[in-house]
C-alpha cells in the first residue's frame, strides 16, 4: 500500500484554489515524490513530482517572489 503523508495545506488568497503537499512513497518502492493537489471548486490537478525537479521547481518560485517583493 503506497504511504501518503501531508506536508502543507493552505488556500490561495486569489482564486481560492486548495493546494496542498504531500509525499507519496509507494509500495513497489523507489524515490519518494513530492505530490501537488491543486483544488479547484470540483475539479483535481495532480502533479507527483520527484526531488530534483521540487528543487528547481522550489528554487525558481522563491527567486521569483525575492524579486517581485524587492522595493523598485
Amino acid at each position: 500500500m503506497d504511504k501518503i503523508t501531508s506536508l502543507d495545506k493552505f488556500r490561495v488568497p486569489i482564486g481560492n484554489q486548495e493546494i496542498e503537499l504531500q509525499q507519496i512513497e509507494y509500495a513497489s518502492g523507489g524515490v519518494p515524490f513530492l505530490r501537488v493537489r491543486i483544488r479547484e471548486h470540483s475539479r483535481f490537478t495532480i502533479f507527483d513530482i520527484d526531488p530534483i525537479t521540487a528543487e528547481r521547481w522550489g528554487k525558481q518560485m522563491q527567486e521569483w517572489a525575492r524579486k517581485i517583493q524587492e522595493p523598485q
